[in-house]
């Protein structure tokens, strides 16, 4: 591969899906951590701006790969994708999107309820070592071989074309699933996108700082502050329903007899919060959205 290559020998190569939802998700969440690139039509590297940082654009699937194998620095891709390489990286954190299901899936019309009964059979799946890995305790237990066969792309066909009992495949909305007659019979893992690293990676405080920007984003887009005015009576009642993330922020009002808090508070308890606080007794109660946070 050339596109690494490309990229000034000093910087931190950063590798990010290539296409689809989740190179979506991961721009949106690039830029607003401040790792703001230009990207040039039909271009697979960008140079950020200000920070020593080359983009990758690489399919999601070899994303682990080159990771493990030093390649790149860092880079953004779903866990299963890292369980299925088996390669050595480190995982930094948890993105909280691109979340879902890896499952075992058979035809609706079959009716099967025990996984075991799918062992020794033919399964069709884009993910073979994780798949092999799942069948070979029920394989020893019954004295089978499970006929595991790889393909890249529409594994929900499969069964439908007579080339397969089941199939292994990511399950997010069920839509695809049972538009191909296909029903889960049982979750193998679940998966979600993570930021992994190459444990060798001479950029050790870069990545730091990057991981250190991806909360404040990500804290951001699930927190809200929350602030109000208690009386000192009150104020013990309020907290318990204002805790913050950490601890709140307290602060005495001119006379002393009152005290203002912030706290941040989870988006989709904004309601519940505001109508506890109120039955409290709290005032002047105002929510602030977040662009960005250090914690």
């Amino acid at each position: 591969m050339s596109a690494p290559n490309s990229s000034p020998p000093e910087n931190l190569k950063f590798a990010i899906p290539k296409k689809g939802r989740l190179m979506e998700k991961v721009v949106e969440m690039l830029k607003g951590s401040g790792i703001e690139f230009r990207r040039q039509p039909r271009l697979d590297v960008a140079l950020c701006v200000g920070l020593p940082i080359t983009l990758i654009f690489l399919p999601a699937a070899d994303i682990a790969k080159f990771v493990g194998e030093g390649n790149v620095d860092l880079g953004i891709t779903g866990e299963d994708i890292v369980k299925e390489n088996m390669v050595e990286v480190d995982t930094i954190m948890e993105l909280g999107f691109g979340k879902c299901k890896l499952c075992v899936q058979a035809p609706v019309t079959d009716n099967i309820t025990d996984v075991e009964s799918l062992a020794g059979k033919r399964i069709v799946t884009s993910f073979p070592d994780i798949t092999k890995q799942f069948f070979q305790t029920y394989d020893e237990k019954l004295g089978v071989t499970t006929n595991i066969n790889y393909v890249s792309g529409s594994v929900e066909a499969a069964c439908g074309l007579g080339l397969a009992d089941a199939v292994v495949d990511l399950v997010e909305t069920g839509t695809t699933m049972r538009a191909a007659g296909l029903e889960v019979v049982h979750d193998i893992l679940s998966t979600q996108a993570v930021l992994i690293s190459n444990p060798h990676s001479e950029h050790k405080d870069l990545v730091a700082k990057l991981q250190r920007r991806i909360e404040g984003y990500i804290t951001s887009r699930k927190y809200v502050m929350m602030m109000y005015n208690i009386s000192n009576e009150l104020f013990q009642a309020a907290i318990l329903v204002t805790p913050g993330k950490k601890s709140p922020t307290v602060t005495s009002l001119e006379g002393g007899k009152d005290k203002a808090v912030s706290a941040l508070i989870l988006k989709k308890e904004v309601s519940d919060k505001m109508d506890a606080l109120h039955d409290v007794g709290a005032t002047d109660i105002l929510v602030l959205e977040l662009n960005n946070s250090r914690m």
